[in-house]
């Protein structure tokens, strides 16, 4: 983590890892609206935490090659990659994937490998993002995963009561703290 302070530490792990549980609460959440067991809510903790915790390490296992084959534009690219899923996430979803979502935990054995990676790919980005942040990988994996699991647990609880409206908020929020953090670095990229 050389060169960090603590403060700055601290608010790239947040703007870091804060939007991808937003991200992860509001297709929680969704998924509560459907209802579920208590069964069921172990289940799609577990795999969530998994997927979302894992997902990071392949996205750092392609980009570390990757980068090393582009050169001094991989960092730019990282940052491409990142300001592409934040903008996507702002935008939202369509009805053609929350209905889809909703078919999706219906599956169990192979088809809920579908599940894990569709709600996964914005970790996947940060994965390419990670060596250009200089973060702990091993810090921001176990962060992602005590995340992901406290936050899918209370999503699934409480997604009955939660309005869609709030939900999509939830959503943009963690869209355009990714979108932020994408320029945040590519301005500190540009004026070093």
């Amino acid at each position: 983590m050389g060169g960090l302070t603590l403060p700055r530490l601290v608010a790239k792990l947040i703007a870091l890892v804060v939007p991808l549980g937003l991200d992860t609460f509001a297709v929680a959440a969704a998924l509560g609206m459907l209802g579920t067991t208590s069964a069921s809510r172990l289940r799609v903790s577990v795999l969530f935490t998994a997927f979302e915790a894992g997902m990071p390490l392949v996205g750092l296992a392609i980009g570390a090659p990757l980068g090393h084959a582009i050169g001094g534009a991989a960092e730019y690219v990282a940052i491409g990659v990142l300001l592409v899923f934040g903008l996507y996430t702002l935008l939202g979803q369509d009805q053609r994937e929350q209905d889809a979502l909703s078919r999706l935990t219906q599956l169990r054995g192979p088809g809920t490998l579908l599940l894990g990676l569709s709600i996964s790919v914005d970790e996947l980005a940060i994965g390419f993002t990670l060596g250009l942040l200089r973060l702990s990988v091993g810090l921001v994996i176990a962060l992602i995963a005590v995340q992901t699991f406290a936050v899918t647990q209370l999503g699934l609880r409480l997604g009955h009561r939660l309005s869609e409206r709030l939900r999509g908020a939830a959503e943009q929020l963690a869209g355009l703290a990714l979108t932020t953090l994408a320029l945040v670095l590519l301005v500190e990229k540009l004026l070093a």
